[in-house]
């Protein structure tokens, strides 16, 4: 191979290393067949982004042209920085000629021969109204908060030439969207190990990480790309929140609306989780999940009194470390019989959580059915007080609920746990 080398002129050597075809193992290469999705599952360092910036190199330099095609990840600037401007992605793959001018100010990769990609948000589904494309790789479908809303509407974008297809990398989540597209017979889906990429892999990655989680439930996800419906060391699990629904609600005593506002009212802003809950003798039930996002002041407390009316609560339990007394204030304006309790955070969501957990781990607690997104969030709930790398809202304002109609004794104006 020494010899071969040598004997080749530099721009041979280059193109030698850009021919992906000699370098590719058989999973990153596309799928022979008739599929619209390729779903592309590994582990983490596997080679997916590899993979799917050589599948976007080849329909904008190949035979068959397509243009434009859509490169969407979890944010714009995870797009930019994994998918154009990282190790493996689009900017440092094949030779320094063929590869695209990359314009900044648009967000638009353009080859010499016209062909455009365009980096889109999966966190802003309404983005996808207007542009229309041939192709689109989508990366990490499994951290988008708004995964099925901004795939369906890709969707309708994918709309130009005799057959538009896309390409979805990830590290396997038990999401909605995941699953919905394993089932699907329109998709082909191929499975990578991170160990499978031993050769471009640091060794010390590989002795310190891959050997310490190799086997367990955290590295068959991350490692394995295994599909995994709990979390590792989660609060709950699938099979417990299945087996406490209920679909006739019981006599019910007192009522409560949790509500954990967000920080801020922008677009970008967390969810304002609002969750509607109820005691019944020694238990309680979780009846209804009234979460809104994008959400104003006036919005969220609108909703609010909405579910506070619906239900004939009894009261309203609202978080105030960020708010302060703007928060009831706000609940108020849009209704001034609506009983009040403060409850401010001192400790972590983690912690905050444990108690509550443990009053479902008793069988004290039942869900009504269509929770669903409520309980994806429980499920992906981790130690690091975030769900599937976002705020927890649902989460939150479900343990504020359970918390004023179970664990709490006394109640005074504001309680800190």
């Amino acid at each position: 191979m020494d010899n071969l080398v040598a004997s080749l002129s530099d721009e041979e050597v280059e193109e030698l290393v850009a021919d992906w075809s000699l370098w590719a193992r058989a999973e990153q290469m596309p799928p022979v067949g008739n599929w619209t999705t390729w779903l592309l599952m590994g582990g983490r360092g596997s080679g997916k982004t590899r993979a799917g910036a050589e599948w976007v190199r080849a329909l904008a330099t190949g035979e068959n042209l397509i243009s434009p095609i859509a490169l969407v990840g979890e944010t714009i600037a995870q797009a930019r920085s994994i998918m154009v401007e990282g190790e493996s992605g689009i900017l440092n793959i094949g030779t320094l000629s063929e590869r695209p001018k990359f314009d900044r100010q648009r967000n638009i990769l353009i080859w010499e021969n016209g062909v455009e990609a365009h980096l889109m948000s999966g966190s802003e589904p309404e983005r996808f109204r207007g542009p229309q494309f041939g192709a689109a790789w989508c990366d990490e479908i499994g951290k988008w908060p708004q995964a099925e809303k901004a795939w369906d509407m890709l969707q309708f974008a994918l709309r130009l030439g005799k057959d538009p297809r896309q390409l979805a990398t990830t590290t396997p989540r038990p999401t909605k969207l995941i699953k919905r597209l394993l089932s699907d017979e329109h998709t082909i889906v191929t499975r990578m190990k991170t160990g499978e990429n031993e050769a471009n892999l640091a060794s010390s990655f590989l002795s310190q990480i891959v050997e310490r989680y190799k086997g367990s439930v955290l590295g068959r996800q991350e490692l394995d790309g295994e599909l995994i419906d709990d979390l590792p060391d989660a609060l709950w699990s699938r099979r417990l929140i299945e087996s406490i629904k209920i679909k006739q609600l019981p006599p019910l005593e007192r009522i409560i609306v949790a509500v954990d506002p967000p920080v801020s009212a922008n677009k970008n802003s967390d969810a304002c989780g609002i969750i509607v809950a109820a005691s019944y003798g020694e238990k309680a039930i979780i009846i209804e999940d009234k979460t809104i996002k994008p959400a104003k002041p006036l919005e969220w407390a609108g909703k609010v009194a909405e579910a506070y009316k619906a239900h004939d609560a009894d009261a309203v339990v609202a978080e105030v470390n960020q708010g302060g007394d703007m928060v009831s204030q706000m609940i108020m304006q849009v209704n001034p019989e609506i009983s009040v309790i403060s409850v401010r955070a001192t400790r972590g969501k983690w912690v905050r959580a444990e108690p509550v957990a443990a009053l479902y781990a008793r069988g004290l607690v039942s869900h009504r059915y269509g929770l669903d997104e409520l309980e994806d969030e429980m499920c992906a709930f981790g130690v690091n007080g975030l769900s599937d790398g976002h705020s927890p809202d649902r989460v939150d304002a479900l343990v504020w609920a359970l918390t004023e109609l179970m664990l709490n004794k006394m109640r005074p104006k504001v309680r800190g746990i």
